[in-house]
């Protein structure tokens, strides 16, 4: 077998544990929480700090918003036991990006990681996701290129893979869907919500050597397991979240 197809099943493999292998990274995180200190021992540069480092992760976040609210039906999905294509969705941030899913994954993760002030740790995580992205985006290419042929081809030599060219922007056809977004996106909010949160409490509690719990981050957290709690009753018990053809 060649290389290349090693590497695409490999990716193939990856890409039906997508959904849970990016979490041994927490771990980590929370290990080398044992040795963080406060951004230049100062509680209050910490604070804007983090401040900028949750703003990264909704960045992703909102940019997965902007990707999943215009998504055809058969694109974009969760799937996660076969590859999934009724259509090749080249527009919106398909028209700067060929993967924009995965570029808003990774910037989650790099305000998880960035939240440690630790630099060799940013540059360690970037390179295991540029490694196991690599390996899932040869798969999905080599499924598009195999079902879609030329439409493929031609989108793939004007679209960036995964650093956004903005100059290339074509506007999506279809209307922004929030009930789209509130279906399937209200995991990765309430994840993001309790990491930051975690991570704040375990820190403060190592470096002051205390019990502390922020007020304000208790207040966010129980904000953000309402939300999580209100959409996924409204998802799994009832049809409101429903979209006909999405």
């Amino acid at each position: 077998m060649d290389l290349r197809n090693q590497l695409e099943l490999s990716g193939t493999w990856l890409f039906r544990h997508r959904s849970y292998l990016p979490l041994v990274i927490l771990p980590i995180l929370f290990v080398c929480l044992t040795s963080t200190t406060y951004l230049g021992k100062s509680h209050e540069l910490n604070e804007f700090w983090q401040a900028g480092c949750i703003t990264v992760s909704f960045l992703g976040l909102a940019l997965r918003v902007m990707v999943v609210g215009r998504a055809p039906f058969g694109t974009s999905g969760r799937n996660t036991r076969t590859q999934i294509a009724e259509t090749l969705n080249t527009t919106g941030m398909y028209s700067i990006v060929r993967h924009p899913l995965y570029l808003a994954n990774y910037l989650i993760t790099l305000g998880f990681v960035m939240e440690l002030h630790i630099w060799w740790l940013v540059l360690l995580i970037s390179c295991i996701y540029a490694l196991y992205y690599e390996r899932i985006m040869l798969a999905e290419e080599a499924f598009l290129r195999e079902r879609f042929g030329t439409a493929f081809k031609q989108w793939a030599a004007a679209t960036p893979a995964f650093i956004p060219r903005f100059s290339g922007w074509r506007s999506s056809p279809l209307p922004f869907s929030w009930r789209t977004v509130a279906r399937r996106e209200y995991n990765g909010f309430f994840l993001i919500i309790g990491v930051f949160f975690l991570l704040d409490l375990i820190g403060d509690c190592l470096i002051e050597k205390q019990f502390k719990v922020d007020p304000i981050w208790l207040a966010i957290l129980i904000f953000g397991f309402v939300i999580f709690a209100v959409l996924r009753t409204l998802k799994k018990r009832t049809n409101l979240l429903q979209v006909e053809g999405r």
